[in-house]
């Protein structure tokens, strides 16, 4: 019996979008292909795969109007934030940008009787498995630079945004790359832990939750095949004595509650100083006060529902739990939040890290905020956690924020800023956030192996 996927508008509860995932048999045959191409593809020049990719980038951007009610559609997001091309742009210009210094040969040394170097060799298939979050922009992190260094991909997405690796893979294939180079595929759980165990892939990219990350790595076990994972966080930020309060404020809070809370590096617990705490709150109560919970199709509307109904059942019972265990609920429930879907977004006081809202990851529009008195104090709490993805600290002293940001388990270090992806920094974590690492010149490592060459040369 064939199996269907089904994309729930969190807008309304219909389906919105449905497709009937491949065969064993299919899914096999797709990743036949893939491996077939991938040595022609590779051995076009680079700037040519250069060119296609970058082509189909701007395929992508041309559909933008249809795409940000069709994400409003699928999670959620209002359609007045515009869409995601332009990070997905960006992160594509800039691996496009780098290809060529970070793929060249590592010269080690050459004269009358050696040649050694090494050179960067692409990996094969690379599978990536996208969330639904920001499905475009977590997507291109791995495709483009995946393309461009050689390899052939097999993009599977979220039931949730169903549609986005179809969209994807027909702009590519429009602008040029081969569509067996590039193969978006609908797959059950099963066919894509059989597909992992059999070797049909090189490399396998996840993003999702930890269950997922450690479901790929029970599948590639005795497989040699690498994968890289970016799982789950609970982000912290850190407000000390001196830093520029308006600016903590508004950054941490739309950290925590941009796109319904929904983000990889979202904020979901915040330290502030407690010479600034009162005025901390009292601020970030009045921001979240004057949020517009509606439909994302409407134009008024600055925060859309979650993505799905049992995404924001989870943070209703964090927030729950805490305030049966003393925490103060700041915001009083929106008369849009419809015990559904629609979730009204909160500020708890009071917490600890007793409580899940402090310690489980949220990934809804909550954040816990804490008192602290010195930087000690506020690093101990930073790295109570299961995991590592960003930290993001407020001060004015930079050196201060060095100092601190060494002592931080995590993968990325903010200093007044929240919530950015920076295409020239190495994406990455640790801990239950999981392990590799996306973008920059690391990025391109990790989809390639490095080859050596040691060459003696004939002089007689």
């Amino acid at each position: 019996m064939s199996q269907t996927l089904k994309c729930i508008s969190p807008i309304d509860g219909s389906v919105f979008a449905e497709r009937e995932v491949m065969s064993r048999d299919a899914a096999f045959a797709a990743a036949g292909r893939a491996r077939a191409a991938q040595a022609g593809w590779a051995a076009r020049p680079l700037q040519e795969r250069i060119d296609l990719v970058m082509a189909g980038v701007a395929a992508v951007g041309a559909m933008n109007d249809e795409i940000v009610p069709e994400l409003a559609h699928m999670m959620g997001r209002p359609v007045r934030y515009g869409g995601e091309f332009g990070g997905f742009n960006e992160r594509a210009s800039h691996m496009a940008e780098i290809a060529e210094t970070s793929l060249a040969d590592i010269a080690v040394g050459e004269d009358e009787t050696f040649s050694r170097y090494i050179k960067r060799i692409p990996h094969g298939v690379v599978f990536v498995v996208a969330p639904w979050n920001y499905p475009y922009m977590t997507a291109i992190n791995t495709v483009a630079p995946a393309l461009i260094a050689g390899n052939t991909v097999v993009l599977k997405h979220a039931t949730q945004t169903l549609l986005v690796g179809e969209r994807m893979a027909q702009a590519f294939h429009a602008a040029g790359v081969p569509e067996d180079v590039f193969q978006n595929v609908f797959l059950s759980h099963d066919v894509t832990n059989d597909l992992i165990a059999g070797n049909a892939f090189d490399f396998v990219n996840f993003t999702g939750s930890v269950g997922g990350g450690q479901a790929m790595e029970r599948a590639a076990a005795g497989t040699f095949t690498g994968v890289g994972t970016e799982l789950g966080g609970k982000d912290p930020g850190y407000v000390m004595e001196d830093a520029d309060l308006e600016a903590a404020v508004d950054t941490l809070i739309d950290g925590a509650m941009f796109n319904a809370g929904q983000c990889c590096c979202g904020i979901e617990r915040i330290y502030v100083h407690e010479s600034l705490y009162d005025d901390f709150v009292a601020r970030a109560v009045e921001i979240v006060k004057g949020y517009k919970l509606g439909n994302p199709l409407e134009a008024g509307t600055t925060m859309g529902p979650m993505a799905n109904v049992r995404f924001a059942d989870e943070v209703r019972a964090q927030i729950a739990e805490a305030v049966e265990a003393g925490a103060v609920a700041q915001i009083d429930t929106f008369p849009e939040d419809d015990g559904g879907a629609y979730l009204t977004p909160q500020i708890l006081t009071g917490v600890t890290h007793d409580m899940r809202v402090m310690r489980d990851e949220s990934f809804g529009p909550v954040v816990g905020i804490m008192k602290v008195s010195s930087d000690d104090e506020a690093t101990q709490l930073m790295n109570d956690s299961e995991f590592g993805l960003t930290a993001s600290l407020w001060t004015r002293d930079v050196d201060r924020a060095a100092r601190v940001g060494d002592r931080i388990e995590t993968g990325t270090v903010f200093l007044n800023r929240a919530d950015y992806l920076d295409p020239g920094l190495c994406w990455t974590g640790c801990k239950n956030t999981g392990r590799g690492g996306g973008l920059s010149v690391i990025g391109y490592h990790n989809l390639t192996r490095p080859k050596s060459y040691h060459l003696k040369k004939v002089t007689g």
